[in-house]
């Protein structure tokens, strides 16, 4: 399952590489969602920062600009690292980007870091591998250090059919049955193109049963995000759709 799972993901972003490159935000989740990842991170400055899941390096930019002593970005997807490493050559920032499993961080374990990012890497884990990277994240982590992380919210599928401007396909209402199944999904650009995602199912009980699991035993910090009176205001047509539903959850945890 471990390996089916990762060459899916893998030739996914390897095809689709070049499609996520942007130097602003472009995607639905650029508006909705990013921004607000980025606010619970800060602040950031003279921290340590590991960009778990990094794609082509659009938040380990950011969290650098904002002020990061070191970014270290990781990914499955061998084009996504070539991607970030063509925009550090293009632009320098100081950031590292290395191929990597978020399943297996034994490496880094010497490094320990302030603060580790997962923005949207779950919704392509299991929910054995997200309990398993969950344990590797709180090993690389300083004590005192956060965890902060992003999902698609566990209830959006099922509350919405399979339509423009963001969706993913699952089969009926089998929110509880359905864990560990891989559902397509595709999000919108504002220009009108789109994104192929996916998801593997899991509850808001499997993340929280993995963080302890994992060794997380503060309180987490919960934010559920969505469209905002501003998006619609900005371009009515791309973000009306989806008032209010919830889109997108961050989570943050102290170890």
């Amino acid at each position: 399952m471990i390996t089916t799972t990762q060459n899916s993901t893998e030739t996914l972003y390897n095809d689709t590489a070049n499609r996520w490159v942007r130097g602003e935000p472009s995607s639905l989740s650029d508006f909705t969602a990013r921004p607000a990842i980025m606010e619970m991170c800060t602040p950031v400055d003279g921290q340590h920062i590991l960009d778990l899941g990094c794609g082509e390096g659009y938040c380990s930019r950011e969290l650098r600009r904002r002020g990061a002593e070191t970014v270290l970005g990781i990914d499955l997807s061998q084009r996504m690292i070539e991607a970030a490493q063509q925009q550090e050559a293009q632009a320098p920032l100081g950031i590292t980007y290395q191929v990597g499993c978020a399943t297996d961080l034994h490496q880094y374990t010497q490094d320990r870091f302030d603060l580790v990012v997962a923005v949207f890497l779950f919704n392509y884990l299991t929910v054995a591998q997200t309990q398993t990277c969950m344990a590797e994240i709180f090993k690389v982590l300083k004590p005192g250090g956060r965890f902060i992380f992003s999902i698609p919210h566990p209830a959006f599928p099922y509350m919405r059919q399979a339509k423009f401007p963001f969706y993913f396909e699952v089969e009926g209402d089998n929110y509880f049955s359905g864990r560990d199944r891989q559902c397509p999904g595709r999000i919108w650009k504002r220009d009108g193109t789109w994104l192929d995602v996916q998801l593997i199912h899991k509850t808001l009980q499997d993340f929280f049963e993995a963080l302890h699991i994992a060794g997380f035993s503060t309180m987490p910090t919960v934010r559920e995000l969505r469209v905002l009176p501003e998006h619609v205001e900005l371009d009515p047509d791309f973000f009306q759709p989806l008032v209010d539903y919830p889109l997108h959850m961050t989570i943050e945890v102290c170890k």
